[in-house]
């Protein structure tokens, strides 16, 4: 059995549930300042999130973990390269979970305009690092023989993965407000499906702009062409019907499609890679592959074992989680002060 794939696939359907349940959250955190026009509309808008952003965050620590476990060398080679946008990301981690948690310990007005901050910076600059890491890591990044990442800050920073990381940050807005129309009432839902429909055309252009690019800046379309049925050919379709849904007022298809945007375009990253996970830009032979980056056999069946009876688990009391609190919020539920 190829554990290596195996884990490769896992890996990557972690990160695709972690863009997907992680991203509506980053983007209703962005949308926090701008959609709300009072303190009653802010904690709304917090409280549709309330009872998910935490569990949300597990899908990357687990991705993390699972990295770490079954691809040392990759996980090695993308925390040292990565070292201060990674730092960066866990800071504005903790600061956004401070906002949440802190945020109504105090009436003061100062008091929850600074934990608003935190909550809007800490959704802001993860979404935009996370697009910046990916689209570093399929442009191909300078790995010498030894697996170790040669270049620097700067070198991370190119106006080619901050159009990713923009492009990240857009769809991570659409799709949190898409989320607010199906959690919200009155004013609120009807602000949210207005900033989604107004967003849409900015983003398509964006992200069009960013993927013609990418047939020469990028490994991914080697073998990915806009052909029927391929990968992303399928993500433009599900994008454009999510516009359609809108129009239609027909907003949890349109979440739908959106979250099926997300998983078809991440799904694009990981299948354009294979069978490498971090591509060298200084020669093709000292690239990172599932197979020279991995753990032994033993430890790859080890995990698989622990696998197979944890994360059934796992995603069954994430999704009761969400079962349970499926309800919109209004303004009437939000005791006044």
């Amino acid at each position: 059995m190829d554990f290596q794939l195996i884990w490769f696939i896992l890996i990557a359907i972690l990160f695709i549930g972690y863009f997907i349940l992680e991203g509506f959250d980053f983007g209703v955190g962005i949308l926090m300042p701008f959609i709300s026009k009072d303190d009653v509309d802010r904690r709304v808008v917090i409280n549709t999130i309330g009872p998910f952003w935490d569990a949300n965050e597990v899908w990357l620590i687990t991705a993390g973990g699972a990295m770490f476990a079954a691809f040392p060398h990759w996980y090695a080679t993308l925390f040292s390269g990565f070292y201060i946008p990674l730092f960066l990301i866990v800071i504005a981690l903790i600061l956004r979970a401070a906002g949440f948690e802190f945020r109504s310990k105090m009436k003061d007005k100062w008091w929850r305009k600074v934990f608003d901050q935190f909550i809007f910076w800490g959704s802001l600059i993860p979404a935009l690092l996370w697009g910046v890491a990916f689209t570093n890591i399929v442009q191909g990044l300078p790995i010498g023989e030894d697996m170790n990442f040669t270049g620097n800050l700067l070198h991370i920073l190119n106006p080619y993965a901050l159009l990713g990381g923009v492009v990240v940050v857009m769809m991570f807005v659409l799709h949190g407000a898409l989320f607010l129309s199906l959690r919200t009432t009155d004013d609120l839902k009807e602000r949210a499906e207005k900033i989604a429909k107004t967003l849409w055309i900015p983003i398509a252009i964006v992200t069009a702009a960013f993927a013609i690019m990418g047939y020469w800046q990028t490994v991914l379309f080697e073998g990915l062409g806009l052909i029927p049925g391929s990968l992303p050919t399928l993500a433009i379709l599900s994008f454009i019907a999510c516009f359609v849904f809108m129009r239609m007022k027909m907003q949890m298809y349109a979440f739908g499609a959106m979250a099926l945007t997300i998983l078809l375009g991440t799904s694009v990253i990981f299948y354009g890679l294979f069978p490498n996970v971090m591509p060298s830009s200084l020669d093709p032979a000292y690239s990172l592959t599932v197979y020279n980056a991995s753990s032994s056999q033993l430890t790859l069946r080890i995990l698989s074992v622990v696998a197979l009876f944890f994360v059934p688990i796992v995603l069954a009391y994430q999704g009761w989680s969400y079962y349970v609190f499926s309800k919109r919020v209004s303004r009437d539920a939000i005791p006044r002060e």
